[in-house]
């Protein structure tokens, strides 16, 4: 199954992508690696503010990690053409806006992770690291960049 019927299987329609917010691009190639720049967690079009540990639940991160992997694979199509050209996902970055005493930064991660799994198959599982940090740009709780090889 190629990756647009396990996204239409899925109900997921990629958005149109938003031009940055400062001084850097969507995304670089070169050579056969795509870098997509940081994309942070939005619902309802504006940021997805918010802090784990005090104001958002995992479940709540996990989702919102989620949502920017489908972001992400608007501007992976846009960097690529067609996303049926990816031979491998090779690392995801997360940051995830939390508390010092929240520590499952890693299954927050796991919404984005699971995703790119279900819809890559055997080329989706990747390397990962998922961080917390104080502040991530315009208070929003999650913020991925993502590595992949054409």
């Amino acid at each position: 199954m190629s990756v647009y019927e396990k996204l239409k299987a899925r109900n997921i329609t990629l958005p149109q992508l938003d031009p940055p917010v400062a001084a850097f691009v969507p995304f670089v190639r070169t050579g056969n690696l795509v870098f997509i720049s940081g994309h942070i967690a939005k619902k309802d079009g504006k940021p997805w503010t918010g802090k784990l540990g005090s104001d958002l639940t995992t479940a709540e991160g996990k989702q919102a990690a989620q949502s920017i992997a489908v972001d992400l694979l608007a501007t992976l199509q846009a960097a690529v053409g067609d996303l049926n050209k990816i031979r491998r996902i090779v690392k995801l970055f997360v940051l995830v806006n939390s508390t010092p005493t929240f520590t499952e930064q890693h299954l927050v991660a796991n919404g984005a992770s699971e995703l790119f799994a279900d819809i890559f198959g055997e080329r989706g599982p990747h390397a990962r690291s998922a961080i917390g940090i104080a502040q991530i740009p315009l208070g929003s709780c999650v913020e991925i960049e993502l590595i992949a090889e054409l």
